[in-house]
């Protein structure tokens, strides 16, 4: 009998029967609604309706809302999400005959909130989800009157290990006592790129990262070009009222550098050192990365040659020099690229300077292009070190910048370190529109220099400055006697790059006076030229050159109207002041910041002031 049970025809009608058999049992059950529910509900679903909860009494209870959840939308178990997603998807495929209140719809993503959930978002425990916006221009959306949250990006997790450069903010000096500053010039935008990532993503920036100077230097001002003939820049001064307080002066010092035709430059030698470390491998790292390249590449002429070193555990050459004709090479090695293993930066600079030696010819310019978040682990990783270790090479003529990319592990002290002592500049990208802008619409100042080893060195006239205070360039100061050294270090000016620095004045016999007058201390006497507010003077080396050329300026102590361009300066920098160190702003605060930037706008053909106003009210509303 077993043997005719199991052959082929029986055990087809066997089968036919046991499933005839369970579809008389469970058809009465599909066919009720509330049968269908607790069968298709998910347990953790907290936002279902009550009559829905009741028919699912093994439903788990909503979590109480803690303060690090309110005002977001957070799943109890995001390696659930979706699983979740597909089951209900099936289900609804199969049967058909689910209740809309019933299906679960994809969870909300944690970083695209409205205004309100903005506002209250905080730094996640684990990171974020990666989204890259491919933006022409990383102010379009705003610029149309979005609201800063609706284009969230990225928001750093909270236990991220970030690291800035920066300095305790600079306090008033007496003109009396301390009438010279000196500083060497800044033509960095990162910090106020990293500020607008920050904000974007729903969170205030860290105080560390703001740096107020490269933050007014992002913007560009209508400054007058010099003249041929001319030192490679020229300086613009003027002299107005400070807008948070009646009684003190804003000085602005504003130089253009010249532009030469695109003709006339200098063929280029390119080395692009990639970090492709693992670090690298999110979405606004290393793809963002070949994205940007890819910008710049069509802006290189055919007679500059590229070259592509990478890092991860090791260094490797990926591309020999190479044509930039042959856009084809150069991008099939780029798409090349792939993310993982640790982060030898050493090692890979090391070999980056190696390739552009043997790249150098006379006349050429040589530039090292590092994209890197800065997260060195292997070989030298402090600062220290590796601004000796660029200092030793910077001898050879070579220029070293940095571009930054993504939040999280972003070592931005590292990376102003490098940018600084290789006589390059810094920016981070966090949008292929800032991609643009730097690489692009920017190419000749970040790639072409004009002047080397600028220094800015003001005497103020005790007789007409009561106190004054440089605002910004704190990790740029340097010692009076630096001034007249060549063998100390200082910024670079690009191609067209301008420069602007502030200083908030006090007049003499101004009630804005901050510090009490020293019993002992003599009066200051009357300068022979008693129209003079001060001595503005500039050095600067041609490039490769050894000894630096001097320019002086007497500066009026008349204030005039402040145009445009010098109104919205100030509100920049009255911006980085409330994001950083607000104590000498008085009463003045946000609705003053926007009421200002918004009434100096002026023409901004690339929509970057109306930018800076829809950051300042976002800021606003996350500061409450």
């Amino acid at each position: 009998m077993l043997s005719r049970l199991t052959t082929r025809g029986a055990l087809a009608a066997t089968a036919s029967i046991a499933v005839v058999g369970v579809g008389v049992m469970i058809w009465p059950a599909l066919r009720d609604p509330d049968v269908l529910r607790r069968t298709t509900a998910e347990p953790a679903a907290t936002e279902a309706p009550k009559a829905a909860a009741a028919a699912a009494p093994a439903a788990a209870p909503a979590p109480e809302p803690t303060e690090e959840t309110a005002g977001t939308t957070v799943l109890s178990d995001p390696t659930r999400t979706t699983g979740a997603i597909a089951a209900t998807s099936e289900r609804d495929e199969i049967a058909g005959m689910a209740e809309p209140s019933m299906v679960s719809a994809p969870p909300a993503a944690p970083l695209a909130l409205g205004k309100e959930a903005a506002d209250s978002a905080p730094y996640r425990s684990t990171p974020a989800p990666q989204v890259l916006v491919a933006s022409e221009a990383p102010a379009a959306s705003m610029a149309a009157g979005a609201d800063a949250a609706d284009t969230l990006l990225t928001a750093p997790p909270r236990d991220d290990t970030e690291v800035f450069a920066n300095a305790a903010a600079n306090p008033v000096k007496i003109a009396a006592e301390e009438p010279v500053s000196t500083f060497s010039i800044d033509t960095d935008t990162a910090s106020w790129s990293i500020l607008r990532s920050s904000l974007m993503a729903g969170v205030m920036p860290p105080k560390d990262a703001v740096r107020i100077e490269e933050m007014v230097n992002y913007f560009p001002y209508d400054y007058a070009a010099p003249a041929v003939g001319e030192a490679p820049f020229r300086a613009s001064v003027s002299l107005f009222a400070t807008p948070w307080n009646k009684d003190t002066e804003l000085l602005r010092i504003g130089l253009q550098g010249a532009l030469p035709a695109v003709a006339e430059r200098p063929p280029l030698n390119l080395v692009f050192l990639i970090d492709t470390s693992g670090s690298m491998e999110d979405a606004n790292k290393l793809p963002l990365l070949k994205q940007s390249f890819r910008l710049m590449l069509g802006q290189l002429r055919p007679e500059d040659r590229v070259a592509i070193v990478t890092y991860a555990g090791s260094a490797g050459l990926e591309l020999e020099p190479t044509p930039a004709a042959d856009q084809t090479t150069i991008l099939a090695a780029l798409d090349r690229l792939g993310a993982g293993g640790s982060t030898a930066g050493a090692e890979g600079l090391e070999q980056a300077y190696a390739v552009a030696e043997k790249m150098g010819t006379e006349g050429h310019v040589s530039r090292i292009l590092l994209a890197t978040d800065g997260d060195f682990n292997v070989g030298i990783d402090d600062p220290e070190k590796l601004k000796d270790f660029i200092a030793k090479k910077r001898a050879s003529g070579i220029y070293l910048s940095v571009l930054g990319f993504g939040r999280g592990n972003l070592d931005d002290a590292t990376m102003q370190a490098l940018a600084q002592n290789g006589n390059g500049t810094a920016a981070y990208i966090d949008t292929l529109g800032e991609a643009r802008k730097v690489l692009v619409d920017q190419l000749s100042g970040a790639l072409f220099p004009i002047a080397d080893d600028v220094k800015i060195q003001l005497e103020f006239n005790p007789a007409a400055v009561a106190e004054y205070r440089l605002i910004g360039y704190e990790t740029r100061a340097l010692a009076r006697e630096d001034f007249n050294n060549d063998r100390v270090d200082a910024g670079e000016i690009g191609a067209g790059h301008q420069v602007t620095a502030l200083y908030e004045i006090t007049p003499v016999g101004s009630p804005a006076h901050l510090s009490d007058p020293l019993r002992y201390a003599a009066a200051p006497e009357a300068h022979e030229t008693p129209g003079e507010l001060g001595f503005l003077k500039l050095r600067y080396k041609a490039p490769g050159a050894t000894t630096s050329t001097l320019v002086e300026t007497p500066i009026s102590a008349r204030p005039g109207e402040a145009d445009t361009d010098a109104r919205f300066a100030a509100a920049i920098a009255g911006m980085g002041q409330l994001l950083g160190e607000p104590k000498y702003l008085g009463s003045w605060g946000w609705d003053d910041a926007i009421a200002l930037a918004s009434g100096a706008r002026g023409e901004d053909p690339f929509g970057y002031r109306i930018e800076a106003v829809n950051l300042m009210r976002l800021a606003q509303s996350l500061s409450r």
